[in-house]
Order: structure tokens, then sequence, then C-alpha cells
């Protein structure tokens, strides 16, 4: 159910003369960070999208750009009739001219006589097709996001499976340190009792409830039993977060930090070689997965 924050999606249209093309991407980011690139003179359509993003998005860094470009064959030329009677008018008057005062003037060409300025009309668009083109760019905004959204779901399924497996390892080495703590009791029991007979045997008015009471400290000191509790919990609340709809990736993040300090802990109290390889085990699975929470929205 998680969604990554990575995503990426493009969509192109145009309408007339105009193309255009969308692009939207993402990586992962504290908060939602929006940068647009989006060509001058397109009204309310940055609000629009501003608006549209924040509605669907929660986290990411997220970066979106418009280009769009007019096709100059498509666009088109007219000629205007009125302007060339004017010019051919003008240009028998100069010629007239220059005759009577002895002048011979070089013939100009078609070309020279369409390059004169208001001879041609580009087809530039109306305001009525650049309304549309607007519509029409506001139209995409949700599609778009749309397929942004849908490839961010898709990263996270993988996210999710990948998350999913990394729990199943926390799993099994919770259940190799349970076994560990059952032989490790054991060798403590033996080992307390060795020890505490050979300082009876060699001292002499040694209080045994004090040694006692110390032995108890020490055996408390060792106890894992809370951090492994603590780390049974933290696994099934992952896989909660897991099945949950909508952002859960700052939630998953705080407990990435608790999976880890029960790992530091069982390490630093783990009193056998067994229980802090199971640890080290342990820390380096929590901070593989906390690489990959990185991206979780």
């Amino acid at each position: 159910m998680v969604n990554s924050m990575t995503g990426f999606a493009a969509l192109e249209g145009h309408f007339g003369a105009t193309r255009w093309n969308w692009e939207l991407r993402s990586v992962n980011a504290r908060g939602l960070d929006l940068r647009l690139r989006l060509p001058d003179g397109l009204g309310d359509l940055e609000q629009l999208v501003r608006k549209s993003l924040s509605e669907n998005l929660t986290r990411g860094s997220v970066s979106l750009s418009l280009r769009m470009q007019t096709d100059a064959v498509a666009q088109g030329f007219t000629l205007n009739s009125e302007q060339l009677d004017n010019i051919l008018a003008a240009l028998k008057e100069v010629e007239v001219r220059a005759e009577d005062q002895g002048l011979l003037l070089t013939a100009g060409s078609a070309a020279d006589i369409l390059g004169l300025r208001g001879v041609l009309d580009s087809g530039d668009s109306s305001e009525d097709d650049q309304k549309a083109v607007l519509q029409a760019l506001k139209a995409e905004i949700q599609p778009l996001i749309t397929a942004f959204t849908a490839s961010r779901a898709a990263e996270g399924r993988a996210l999710a499976a990948i998350l999913d497996q990394q729990l199943t390892e926390v799993a099994a080495l919770y259940q190799q340190a349970l076994a560990a703590i059952g032989d490790r009791f054991a060798r403590m029991a033996e080992t307390l009792q060795t020890n505490l007979k050979l300082v009876l045997d060699n001292s002499t008015g040694a209080d045994e409830q004090r040694v006692a009471q110390e032995l108890a400290m020490l055996a408390v000191k060792a106890d894992v039993a809370e951090e492994l509790d603590r780390l049974a919990a933290h696994i099934g609340a992952a896989r909660e977060l897991l099945a949950t709809r909508g952002a859960v990736g700052r939630k998953f993040d705080f407990l990435m930090q608790e999976f880890n300090r029960e790992a530091n802990t069982l390490c630093s109290k783990s009193g056998s070689a067994e229980l802090t390889r199971i640890g080290l085990d342990l820390k380096t699975v929590i901070d593989q997965m906390r690489e990959q929470v990185q991206n979780v929205e």
C-alpha cells in the first residue's frame, strides 16, 4: 500500500500549430518541494498545477517542466493583397520619378517584394486559439498527475516487497535470538554458581546475601528479554505500516530508529558470541531497511 517518492510521467499534446511536452518527476525529500518550469504568458496555469500537485502528493522533491513550440510550416502565411497593391503602386511611382531624373533602377524580384514588411501575414494564433491552447493544457494536468501517482504507486509496491523481505529476515533473527537466550541463561547460571562457590570457598566473612544481590543485579543488566519483546512489537508495527494507505514514511523512519536502538542494546548486553553475531546481523538488515524507508512517501 505504500507509495514511493520516486516517480516519472510524461505527456504530449497539441492544438493547431502549437505542440507541447509535459515531464513530471520526483525524488525523495523531507517534505513537499515543488519546482515548476512553465513558459510565460499562460495565465493561472502555474497556480492550478501547484494546487493539483499539493492535493495529490505529501512528500518528495517534485520537478515539472512544460516545453512548447510552434510548427512554422503548419502555421502558414497569407498574402496581404491590400498591402501588396500599395507597395506596387509606390514602386511604380518611384520608377517614374527615377526615369524623369535620368536614373536607371535595378529591377526587383518577386522574392524581394514578398520580403517587405506587411506583404505576408504569418498565421499567428488568434486570442481564441491561445485560450483553446490554455484550456487543453489545463485539461491535461490531472491525467498527467494520475500517471505520475501510478508510477509512484508501482515503485511503492516494489519497495514494499523489499521491506517485507527485510522484515522477514529481522523476524528470523529475532527467533534466533530467543533460542540463543535460552542457551545463554543456562551457561550464565552454571558460570555464576561456579564463580560464587570459588568466592565463598576463598573468602572469610563474605555476605552471601550481598553477593546474591550483586549477582541478581548483573543478571538484570544482562537480561535482553525486554529488548526482544520490543523488537517483536516493532516488527508487527512495521507490517501494519506496510498495509496502511497514505503517507507513512515519517512514521516508518521513526520506527527504524527504534529498531536500531534495540539492536544496539542487544549487542551491548549480549554476553555471548552468538548473541553478538545476531545483533550485528540485525543492525546490518536494519540499516538496509532504513535506506529503503528514505524513499517511502
